[in-house]
């Protein structure tokens, strides 16, 4: 798999028979402003994180089509000679800001905006979506279980049940995101230095004449690292005595220690108990117990809830493919137009589902914390020439319940979203993983604790500034029928 494979054509057909309409329509140059947003938090979180912006940038960078794109449109018959003549000589001319990765985002607020040529801002929409709705997901899901393992290590071990190669791969980068210590997947330490972890499989132990020499081998092999499987046939009567055996006659004479027990099967809770026992009794209270085996953030919860002795733990398929709630939801919206005098023109989608009625404009999005301790207060959309002046009170107010209002002082206001792209030319600073990883831990922890509960979240507020909501509810009444 080649992660810089060109994805042009990885879109939607009816944005290439849009595209064509635009430009026989006379309209393919008016300016238009996109949002991608999303609607719902996954698992009924209080929090979002964002992720797979670097992705969507090494997209847009080499957005381009080569001849064979050019003659499979070509074979569709739909569309017109210098529809086919502009694709050929594509170039990309648009504006995008994003909110950064790592970040935590809230519904309703814009995560990416695209103001561009209305060809290529509607054209580019697939990638946007796929590129943010997928990390974001597997984002989001890992830093749950981080939250519940509460200070105990989370390791990605879901490769092999992603859904398809980029799941793995992009899946394993968004875990690391979200809080995991490393991937069982080798391609996403390759590409993106996600740290590589895994030890042994049961196949190992098996293909030995006994338990015993297969950990003998491996201790053998990796004295400096050595975690032993120990549930392949009994964990209490063979296993873990032979992990035991294994340390005492292999390791400690090399002048090693066992690093670790794993068990992927049966009463975690109690073995752990159990193993941490023994190994307490043999002096090995350094020796750390890992556990794998469908886990999510509840079981990991409940497991710590009842007492059991773990140090890390391994998941797989609920966090690689977020089985829990797959799909994240983000969705693309035209929110303003640029008439022929360069004004511009909000557009609003109107629904009889509030939570899908859009916030019209180019906006600006501002999160608003506290001076005294840094914690987040709100979020605040504003229109994009807006500033907030932290130096005086201001007051929000909930955009659907406007009677619900709290005037700030001691506040600290910073715009959001940063600028990936000016006129088609990328502007965004590269980050390295770890320093995504650290941003998103360190912007996490000034969440209030209310926000972050897993169940019945306090809601975190998302409001309007007045100059925007007024707009809104203007263009609502206009087109209320």
């Amino acid at each position: 798999m080649n992660l810089h494979t060109n994805l042009s054509m990885l879109t939607d057909f009816y944005e290439f028979t849009m595209a064509n309409g635009y430009l026989k329509s006379g309209i393919a140059d008016t300016v238009a402003y996109f949002d991608m947003f999303f609607r719902k938090i996954p698992d009924g979180g209080g929090y979002a994180i964002m992720a797979g912006v670097e992705q969507l940038v090494d997209y847009l960078k080499n957005l381009h089509f080569d001849r064979e794109d050019i003659e499979y449109l070509r074979s569709k018959n739909c569309f017109c000679q210098e529809f086919l003549d502009y694709m050929e000589n594509f170039s990309f001319q648009c504006d995008v800001w994003a909110v950064p990765e790592g970040s935590p985002i809230f519904p309703g607020e814009p995560l990416v905006t695209v103001k561009g040529p209305v060809m290529q801002a509607q054209f580019i929409e697939t990638m946007v979506l796929l590129t943010i709705n997928h990390q974001s997901l597997i984002a989001t899901k890992a830093n749950r279980m981080v939250r519940a393992a509460n200070g105990r290590a989370v390791m990605e071990f879901g490769s092999r049940r992603a859904q398809g190669a980029d799941g793995a791969v992009l899946g394993a980068r968004a875990a690391y995101i979200g809080g995991a210590v490393g991937t069982a997947c080798v391609m996403s330490d390759q590409y993106f230095g996600t740290p590589a972890l895994g030890t042994m499989a049961h196949s190992w132990v098996q293909m030995f004449p006994d338990e015993y020499s297969s950990f003998k081998a491996y201790a053998e092999t990796y004295p400096q690292n050595c975690t032993l499987l120990i549930d392949t046939y009994n964990v209490l009567k063979s296993g873990l005595p032979n992990a035991i055996k294994t340390a005492k006659e292999v390791l400690e004479p090399m002048g090693c220690r066992l690093k670790g027990v794993r068990i992927d099967s049966g009463d975690i809770a109690y073995l752990s108990k159990r193993i941490r026992q023994e190994l307490d009794k043999e002096g090995m209270g350094d020796c750390g117990i890992v556990v794998s085996n469908s886990l999510d953030e509840f079981l990991i919860r409940d497991l710590l809830m009842q007492g059991a002795q773990i140090n890390s733990f391994g998941i797989g398929e609920r966090l690689i493919t977020s089985r829990s709630e797959p799909v994240f939801g983000g969705v693309y919206k035209l929110v303003a137009i640029e008439d022929e005098k360069g004004n511009i023109v909000p557009k609003i989608k109107i629904s009889e589902n509030i939570e899908k009625i859009t916030t019209p404009h180019f906006k600006k999005l501002w999160r608003l914390s506290s001076r005294k301790d840094g914690h987040y207060i709100a979020d605040v959309i504003t229109l994009h020439d807006e500033v907030i002046d932290d130096t005086k009170p201001y007051t929000i107010f909930d955009p659907n319940f406007t009677w619900k209002k709290q005037t700030l002082e001691n506040f600290k206001a910073e715009p959001v979203m940063e600028q990936l792209f000016k006129e088609g030319k990328c502007v965004y600073r590269e980050r390295g993983i770890n320093e995504i990883q650290e941003y998103c831990k360190n912007t996490t922890s000034r969440l209030w604790g209310e926000v972050t509960r897993f169940e019945n979240p306090h809601p975190y507020y998302v409001d309007l500034s007045q100059k925007l909501w007024d707009i809104k509810n203007d263009l609502l009444q206009k087109n209320s029928f």
